[in-house]
């Protein structure tokens, strides 16, 4: 069992930053790939940006290449989402989840876990 908590969400004008925060209650959480997702309101929910349980790798969509970063501290059960130069289409409710079988976890159906979500919206 794994707990999910996001939170640093907000109101940012294009072009702002925020960093968003997901902490984790349970056992093994270095053995969980990580990953950030978002949803708009009508749209599915997408893939934003992912990490290996040990930090080594990272995977990311095209739409935020170059402007997120992710990151985890296993020290702290936490993952983040650094957000730059942010755009109004990145606007929605981004999500935290925990994959354990790391071979597909870019798709939303393979994550064990979510968090509540935190809202994002940034403002042209």
């Amino acid at each position: 069992q794994v707990q999910l908590v996001e939170s640093g969400g907000g109101l940012v004008q294009a072009g702002g930053s925020l960093r968003l925060s997901c902490a984790a209650s349970g056992r093994a959480f270095s053995s969980y790939f990580m990953g950030w997702f978002r949803q708009a309101p009508g749209k599915e929910r997408e893939f934003v940006q992912g990490i290996t349980g040990s930090g080594s790798t990272t995977y990311y969509a095209d739409s935020v290449k170059g402007r997120f970063t992710i990151s985890r501290d296993n020290a702290k059960n936490t993952v983040y989402l650094q957000m730059n130069s942010l755009k109004p289409e990145d606007t929605g409710v981004y999500y935290c989840g925990a994959c354990l079988n790391s071979h597909t976890c870019e798709a939303a159906w393979s994550y064990d876990y979510w968090g509540q979500g935190t809202q994002v919206t940034v403002s042209s």
